[in-house]
């Protein structure tokens, strides 16, 4: 039997870098052997987390194409990043498969490609290579996207992804409120971009059926609705750090200098604020953001990255500091999931990126949520809406979110017991799913198991899927129902373990 080896590439960003090295890891265990696809800005920066990676992540293949960019600053305009990863990363890709199954090594039997990027699954759909698409964000945000046809014949959005109108609509009785405004595609601040982004989802959408397999960092509980519209996605979520609170793998920044800080504060009374890789605020923004935590009078672990124009001390308002420097801990970087498991977090202001949000959710802490753009409007309407464990902010007529709506919205989400009930069952549910993912990682049998069955059974990491089906012996098929497995003995509405990935794969 040929090897499994599985080529990963991520949109070369750290929301979808960081939970398909997460993925990478979990078939790593599995005995399968991962090369995984950096860009070369990506790659110098994770080679700072590798430095204390452990042993399964050591056995994982890191290999660098050029996204064409040279500046830092050029990789913050979104338009020209992602038109310069379409005109040069598909024929680097194309060529690191040709080096890599004209070697002497194992060729590559599977392309694990984000989903964003359907030019990878087009080049192993032309190589006949088996294709899986990876959705690191939420499973509705693929259903808009299969939804387009119908949003446009609807007269809901124009062929351009234009809404005609602002207005809330669902894509299904069951499905959450979607504002036309904040389409992912159309929240974006330029028309131009709005556009590209729109025509490169709906390209995406023709590349995603070459996938042999669907897969989405979500489950099931948590989007019932958009997995019931959409059968032919697989639930492998949430993809946290396997050895969440061992070491920092797959973060970007390791340093774990606020932690000692948090084991010095009282239970469940830190704020933490965290906006992600992307956010930037304006100078009055930011300081009504300084001075609304200021102002709740509780302590609070507040993430400002380097590159944001107001990192400098001198950009702080004057007094600000000063004033927090017994309560407040301002960094550059923090190990999120090691910080929302602290028990000293109270709650997480943030900017609902999908990967907070799986996070947050998880840990059982409740959410200040404070959108910025793409899907993350659509994860608070999830939050507050459909799971009711956080709050948003309201900006006031010049758009801004002022200090005193920050300290009162804080007091208020703290003060809200039914909120916090939710939040435990939540976080309950979770931990529960976690236990029994990494008991199937680490032996999916149960004792003496492969044994009893030696005479009558046999266990694989890989079948032919289509010649097994065909063949006369066959009597019947237990499936987990994904669009492509078609059978007589359905299994529905499973989470896909991480042992199902390694049969797939």
């Amino acid at each position: 039997m040929v090897n499994p080896h599985v080529l990963v590439i991520p949109y070369p960003a750290q929301g979808h870098v960081i939970p398909l090295f997460e993925l990478s890891r979990c078939l790593v265990k599995h005995g399968i052997e991962v090369t995984f696809v950096d860009t070369e800005h990506v790659h110098m920066q994770m080679k700072n987390a590798l430095a204390v990676e452990d042993e399964i992540g050591s056995k994982i293949h890191h290999v660098f194409v050029s996204d064409g960019l040279e500046s830092l600053e050029d990789r913050k305009i979104p338009g020209k990043f992602s038109a310069a990863i379409m005109q040069v990363m598909p024929g680097k890709f194309k060529e690191l498969i040709e080096e890599i199954n004209g070697s002497n090594g194992d060729q590559i039997t599977c392309v694990l490609a984000d989903q964003s990027l359907g030019w990878a699954l087009d080049i192993a759909e032309q190589k006949a290579i088996k294709r899986a698409a990876f959705c690191p964000a939420a499973a509705a945000l693929l259903v808009l996207g299969f939804s387009i046809p119908k949003l446009i014949d609807e007269g809901i959005v124009a062929n351009d992804g234009t809404p005609t109108k602002k207005q809330v609509i669902k894509l299904s009785p069951e499905m959450p409120g979607m504002n036309t405004s904040n389409f992912v595609w159309a929240c974006l601040g330029s028309k131009a971009l709005q556009k590209n982004v729109f025509q490169l989802m709906v390209r995406n959408n023709q590349s995603t059926k070459l996938a042999d397999w669907l897969l989405c960092n979500s489950t099931y509980d948590l989007e019932p609705a958009a997995f019931s519209m959409a059968p032919q996605i697989l639930p492998i979520g949430p993809l946290l750090a396997s050895n969440q609170l061992e070491s920092s793998a797959g973060n970007i920044l390791p340093d774990d200098s606020c932690l000692n800080w948090l084991d010095q504060q009282s239970p469940q009374s830190v704020i933490y604020v965290a906006f992600g890789s992307v956010a930037v605020f304006d100078r009055k923004q930011f300081e009504e953001l300084a001075w609304g935590l200021e102002h709740s009078n509780r302590p609070f672990l507040w993430v400002v990255r380097d590159d944001n124009a107001h990192t400098k001390n001198e950009a702080f308002p004057e007094g600000f500091l000063d004033s927090v420097a017994d309560r407040g801990r301002i960094v550059a970087w923090a190990p999120q999931q090691r910080v929302l498991s602290h028990p000293s977090i109270a709650c997480f202001v943030s900017h609902c990126g999908w990967n907070s949000t799986m996070e947050g959710v998880s840990y059982g802490v409740p959410f200040m949520c404070w959108p910025y753009f793409a899907d993350q409007f659509l994860n608070q309407t999830y939050i507050c809406e459909v799971w009711k464990v956080g709050l948003g902010f309201e900006r006031d007529e010049s758009g801004i979110v002022a200090r005193r709506e920050i300290s009162s919205k804080v007091e208020q989400l703290l003060g809200n017991d039914e909120i916090g009930a939710r939040v435990l069952d939540m976080k309950k549910k979770e931990l529960a799913l976690a236990l029994e993912l990494l008991s199937l990682a680490r032996d999916p049998y149960p004792k003496g198991y492969q044994e009893q069955v030696a005479s009558c059974g046999l266990m694989v990491g890989w079948a032919p899927q289509q010649k097994v089906l065909g063949h006369p012996l066959v009597a019947c098929f237990v499936s987990h129902c994904g669009w492509n497995s078609l059978g007589f003995l359905c299994w529905p509405k499973q989470r896909a373990s991480l042992l199902v990935l390694a049969v797939l794969c």
